[in-house]
Parts: structure tokens; C-alpha cells; sequence
């Protein structure tokens, strides 16, 4: 069985955490994601060489890796150069997760390059879209697996509903490995989703951004003076 297919039908959590929260420390992460193993999870999504190596230590599953970093005058943060696809590889991830959006990277070169880079390494090309014109571009240039990652945080798509379901059943058109990402806050939109026709679900803050959950739950328990 191939890695990607070892992951369709599955839940994959993405274990992350707000710059300067308590649990932005490879110890938590690596703890998170060896319970998301224990409890079912087919496959960990992690960001950062530090968590990386910290979570390729404790846990057998398939890990999505990539590299947060913003550039001056460049939108594009999510593995956006050679650079970081060459520390993400280093530190142990199975998939490079990357921005296969049409804007300019810092680098100046074509997505091409960046899923050549992947390849490489012997790693699976994971192209986080916007839009199905994305994960077209994506497929035909190599990549293997498409997510809707980034519908909803360009200007195209702002505002776009989460999760983008319609996003979904498009991508399944494509005969590509496609993922369901953002917006999945409850077993039941995992269940659209792949009903959807998505081959995989990525459910990151509705299970490991305790900042979040419990700002919004505390949020409801305001008291009243």
C-alpha cells in the first residue's frame, strides 16, 4: 500500500500552535501528536523543524511538514522557497505541504521547481490551493496530493464558507489525492467532507488549539456583575 493511500478515508490532525503560546514547545507538540496516533489519527500535520524532529521521535505515522515563514512583500508563507522544502525534508517529514497558490514567491521561482525539489528528496508533494485552478496548475506540474488549505486567505477567496465543500467535490474531479482542509470543527463536517468526495480530512484547532477552545468557551462564560 502507498503512503497516500494509506491515508484515504482517515482523519489527519494538523498539531500546531499560536507563536508564543504555552504549547508553541516541541515536547507539547510531540506529546499532541503521539495522542492524535494513539486515538486514531492516520496521519500528524506539523509546522517547524524543531516540532518536526520532536514529533518524527514519538510517533510511526505519515507526517505533512512545512515552514511557516513570511518574507517582505510576499504573500505567500507556507514552505514558500527551496530553503525551507530543504529543512523540512531534513527534519524527518514524509510530505512537504507548500503554497501552490499564482502568487510571486521570494525566491522567484516556479512551482515546478519547488515540487521538483520534493521529489528529490523522495518526499510526497502536497500543494495547498485556493481554488480548483490551484490544484489543476498543481496536478499537471507533478504535485501528488491537494488540499483546500488556503481557500478562504487570499483575496480571491476571502470570505469563501468553511469548509469548502464545493471546493471538495471539484478537487475529486481532478483524479488527485484531495484533501479537506479548514473550517472541520466537528465529526460530522469530517463526515461531509468525505462525502464530499475528499480522500483525506485535516482538523487542526477543533482538537489541538486549546488557545483557541478556550478562548471561545470562556468566552461564554463570562460572568455577569
Amino acid at each position: 500500500m502507498s503512503l497516500l493511500e494509506s491515508l484515504r478515508g482517515g482523519l489527519i490532525v494538523s498539531v500546531q500552535a499560536w507563536e508564543g503560546s504555552a504549547l508553541d514547545d516541541p515536547y507539547v507538540i510531540a506529546a499532541m501528536a503521539r495522542a492524535a496516533q494513539e486515538s486514531g489519527a492516520v496521519a500528524v500535520r506539523i509546522a517547524g523543524t524543531e516540532h518536526l524532529r520532536a514529533v518524527r521521535a514519538r510517533v510511526e505515522l505519515p507526517i505533512i511538514g512545512l515552514i511557516k515563514r513570511r518574507y517582505p512583500g510576499f504573500e505567500p508563507y507556507i514552505t514558500p522557497t527551496l530553503e525551507e522544502v530543504s529543512a523540512v525534508a531534513a527534519a524527518g517529514a514524509d510530505l512537504v505541504a507548500f503554497d501552490a497558490t499564482p502568487r510571486a514567491r521570494p525566491d522567484a521561482l516556479g512551482l515546478n521547481r519547488l515540487i521538483e525539489a520534493i521529489h528529490a528528496a523522495e518526499l510526497i508533494a502536497l500543494a495547498d490551493c485556493a481554488t480548483t485552478a490551484d490544484a489543476l496548475c498543481a496536478r499537471d506540474l507533478g504535485a501528488d496530493a491537494v488540499a483546500t488549505t488556503l481557500c478562504g486567505y487570499t483575496a480571491q477567496t476571502k470570505d469563501h464558507p468553511l469548509p469548502a465543500l464545493d471546493l471538495v467535490r471539484a478537487f475529486a474531479e481532478l483524479n488527485s489525492f484531495a484533501i479537506c482542509e479548514g473550517g472541520v470543527r466537528s465529526p460530522g463536517e469530517v463526515r461531509k467532507a468525505l462525502d464530499a468526495g475528499a480522500d483525506a480530512v485535516v482538523v487542526g484547532s477543533a482538537i489541538t488549539n486549546v488557545d483557541w477552545l478556550v478562548r471561545e468557551f470562556a468566552g461564554s462564560a463570562k460572568r455577569i456583575s
